[in-house]
């Protein structure tokens, strides 16, 4: 009998507050910014991809996008933008190169071998405070730092030259280079989420099996892990992509592609030219160029490729996690 008297005091003790009105008032206030925080940042995102999407559909023509800029007083009605797309794209191929190999080492040192004594500790804290400050860096700064860099000497083969043998440190080379500090981060931070929440057992099994620690990495661990370093590699392009003081300071930001050197490729690399970050600023109302009609129109381009890519790390981030819940 003391029992059965017992089970409905229970379930009454237990029952939730299901309905909001029940909750403090401080509570409901809390629920409620938080609601209107949401919907105003949706509002403004889509405040901005409707605006820019109706401006730049209004001027985007399909001969913009085949042709190369021309140097004109009046850029309104000269050429199009075919040689910033390419830059936007060469330059960021150039970051992830040397941006993906880097951000996956450091994540995997970081998280399989930073432990085990007071040296690798200390030297783990020290990485880990270099990719925070790097992250933190303003890109402007790093521009600056890379001019400082590649404009030495011993660097020449990396841009071009004056007659005088002066090194002017502006190329896709250099730009490309200072660009992957700018994606490290992101790709170190992916890499690392993911290897941590491979469970234990992962590895204890490898290891059972007579795997090494680096057999289990390369094997195992790293492409259990894939959808995050794609993640990271792809929001990585994405800041790349977005960048423009780097490309203004570290590449020129010249209407077309200049090559340096005889080498096709190569010529280019060592070359300068544009993006559509500082083909748009230019060419904005704040520009030199004149040409605002152009501005919305590469805006509207290079805003595509930013959606794409950011609904390409949703796709790759929903199927690690489908894939990890599958496991």
């Amino acid at each position: 009998m003391s029992a059965v008297a017992a089970a409905p005091r229970e379930k009454r003790r237990s029952s939730p507050r299901d309905s909001i009105g029940s909750w403090p008032l401080s509570d409901r206030i809390a629920f409620g910014l938080c609601w209107a925080a949401g919907i105003a940042l949706c509002a403004i995102a889509g405040g901005i991809v409707l605006y820019m999407g109706i401006k730049g559909i209004s001027y985007l023509k399909p001969s913009l996008l085949v042709q190369s800029p021309v140097g004109s007083p009046n850029q309104s009605s000269s050429g199009g933008f075919l040689d910033p797309i390419e830059g936007t794209f060469l330059l960021t191929a150039v970051g992830i190169a040397v941006a993906a190999p880097l951000g996956v080492a450091v994540a995997v040192w970081l998280s399989e071998y930073a432990q085990g004594g007071r040296g690798r500790e200390f030297l783990a804290r020290a990485v880990e405070s270099g990719v925070e400050t790097i992250a933190g860096t303003p890109s402007v700064v790093l521009a600056i730092f890379g001019l400082l860099v590649f404009s030495r000497r011993f660097l020449a083969f990396l841009s071009q030259t004056s007659a005088g043998g002066a090194v002017f440190g502006r190329s896709f080379f250099s730009a490309g280079l200072i660009m992957s500090l700018l994606a490290i981060p992101l790709i170190v931070g992916a890499t690392r989420e993911g290897l941590a929440q491979v469970p234990a057992h992962v590895r204890e099994a490898s290891y059972a099996l007579g795997k090494s620690k680096a057999t289990t990495i390369g094997r195992v661990l790293l492409p259990s892990v894939r959808g995050n370093i794609a993640s990271g590699i792809t929001l990585g392009m994405g800041r790349i992509i977005g960048d423009t003081a780097i490309v203004v300071i570290l590449l020129g930001a010249s209407l077309r592609l200049e090559g340096a050197g005889g080498a096709p490729v190569l010529s280019i690399l060592r070359g300068t030219g544009s993006t559509l970050t500082s083909y748009i600023k230019e060419n904005s109302p704040a520009g030199e160029g004149n040409a605002p009609q152009k501005a919305y129109a590469a805006a509207f381009v290079l805003l595509v490729i930013v959606i794409a890519l950011n609904a390409l790390v949703t796709r790759l981030s929903g199927g690690q996690d489908h894939a990890g819940g599958t496991r």
